[in-house]
């Protein structure tokens, strides 16, 4: 770096724009007037003291950009991992629905098996909001699963709601959800090895067609056909 570069570096703007004024008005190098420049902004501490202080500045703006290009960087792989991982043997996906919300409720889900196995869902669910749809809808697939004899299963959802709520720590879990968790725990229990994981919601457009059919109003679904 030569010592017009480390005086640049060292100028904030409006120092800047007066050395080239005065570099201009005096005809002098730019190297003469930024030095004259940053040493009236130095006063009494001095032209060294104030180069050694941004220097230090500008070094710890970089550590913490460093650490923050650092930090995005761990989030985006734990989020990716939440939804990665080699394939299982069978796959299921889940996603429910309210109009409005609250309101009639519909649930969504898709079951795939090794040896072709397909198991679609598409019903209706009572009333109630979307995380009461969502976590119906994770029951259904489980008990699905279940039935079908699946082994090393990987569960697919957009829920956040639901998701963390059956990781979640006792003290964290939400009272409301309660009676949906417990189902939804029990069921997990009799399928060791199950996985469930987050996917972004264009991720999960099958289930999420099939839980929005399921909480069409009848009307709707009536006009829907031929």
């Amino acid at each position: 770096m030569t010592e017009l570069d480390r005086l640049q570096g060292a100028a904030n703007r409006t120092e800047l724009a007066a050395s080239r004024k005065l570099a201009l008005q005096q005809e002098l190098p730019l190297e003469q007037a930024l030095r004259i420049t940053l040493a009236a902004s130095a006063g009494a501490a001095g032209l060294p003291a104030l180069l050694a202080e941004r220097a230090a500045l500008r070094e710890a703006e970089r550590a913490r950009a460093l650490a923050r290009r650092s930090a995005r960087a761990a989030a985006l792989a734990l989020r990716q991992a939440r939804h990665a991982g080699a394939p299982t043997a069978w796959r299921a996906w889940f996603d429910g629905s309210a109009r409005p919300n609250p309101g009639r409720c519909g649930i969504g889900a898709r079951l795939l098996g090794p040896n072709g196995e397909l198991v679609e869902l598409s019903q209706a669910a009572g009333y109630g909001n979307s995380s009461e749809a969502e976590y119906l809808a994770l029951i259904a697939v489980l008990e699905a699963a279940l039935a079908q004899g699946a082994r090393e299963l990987t569960v697919y959802g957009d829920s956040r709601v639901v998701l963390d709520d059956v990781a979640a720590p006792p003290a964290k879990r939400a009272a409301v959800l309660q009676a949906y968790r417990e189902r939804a725990l029990a069921l997990l229990a009799r399928l060791p090895g199950t996985t469930l994981r987050w996917v972004p919601r264009h991720k999960n457009l099958d289930a999420d067609a099939l839980s929005q059919r399921a909480s069409s109003p009848p009307e709707l679904e009536s006009d829907a056909v031929p």
